[in-house]
């Protein structure tokens, strides 16, 4: 399975070979948005049609669109994991915030280097 992001909404998309079409949906929302095409570019094309439908559906609704991604989450350690985080930032002088975010994000990196 692939992604394809228009601004920040990501749909997961496959290929059907029977019916000859690739077809997706926005990930990580409850509200449904679905999109396919022939071609990669016809599938990117669906994507941000579909996107700014739902867009244009929401605000003649008067509903908020939901947001895939907060930049928030909680993440549970143990306290002693959690000690030595702290510890490391300090030493770094830096939040525990801004050294988690700091670690997650070289980790990232560094599987997609």
């Amino acid at each position: 399975m692939s992604v394809l992001t228009y601004k920040e909404y990501s749909g997961r998309f496959e290929y059907d070979p029977e019916a000859d079409i690739f077809h997706g949906q926005v990930m990580n929302l409850t509200d449904i948005i679905t999109f396919q095409g022939r071609s990669i570019d016809d599938l990117k094309q669906a994507l941000a049609d579909s996107v700014e439908d739902y867009l244009e559906f929401c605000a003649e609704e008067g509903k908020t669109p939901e947001k895939p991604y907060s930049g928030r989450f909680n993440v549970r350690l143990s306290p002693k994991v959690h000690q030595r985080i702290a510890l490391e930032a300090a030493r770094d002088g830096v939040s525990l915030n801004n050294w988690v975010a700091g670690a997650l994000e070289k980790a990232v990196a560094e599987l997609h280097a």
